[in-house]
């Protein structure tokens, strides 16, 4: 049941005294992980903070990169499609986890456009034609993350979308000549 749909229940906590009141909006926060970092955020940290999110942010995208280097090989195999699908997933929750607790976009596609280009670069034979399935998942799966980045990007000042343009560029011109734009 929700709060908002039990009137009366509503009512009776907003009645509670304060410090009632405040002894149980400290146990519900605790029980939100997701909810703990963003009030964490909000509260306090400022923006010097929010530059050093991001730095760690894209040093954690260039490790888990380094991290399955080992793993998957630019080579249009099955398991390779899989690695790096599951690579880029785990990625993305990151950047994910990042834009629920800071609402910054111009990170979130700075960090989705790294994350591609990232890929891209290591692994440019993973993204021709294949009849592997795993290779249609990893296509379908960037193609969607690119279509994600191009509507946040999109949506930034314009002053704001010169400074990602030439990554924005990379991606496109990549997605493009390996026909992975067909749903843009």
């Amino acid at each position: 049941m929700s709060l908002h749909k039990d009137q009366e229940l509503k009512e009776a906590v907003l009645n509670l005294p304060a410090k009632e009141k405040d002894k149980l909006l400290v146990r519900l926060i605790n029980k939100d992980k997701m909810l703990l970092k963003q009030l964490h955020y909000e509260l306090l940290e400022d923006e010097a903070d929010l530059e050093d999110r991001i730095f760690d942010l894209k040093n954690a995208l260039e490790s888990l990169f380094e991290i399955n280097s080992n793993k998957i090989k630019n080579l249009p195999m099955y398991s390779n499609y899989k690695g790096l699908n599951s690579t880029l997933r785990q990625a993305s929750g990151m950047i994910n986890e990042h834009e629920k607790i800071t609402k910054d976009k111009f990170s979130v596609v700075e960090c989705r456009l790294l994350l591609l280009q990232e890929a891209f670069d290591r692994y440019p034979s993973l993204f021709g034609p294949s009849a592997l399935s795993p290779a249609f998942k990893l296509q379908s799966y960037v193609s969607a993350r690119i279509k994600n980045a191009v509507k946040i990007f999109d949506n930034l000042h314009e002053d704001l979308q010169f400074d990602l343009k030439e990554q924005m560029e990379y991606v496109l011109d990549f997605a493009s000549q390996h026909k992975l734009d067909q749903s843009l």
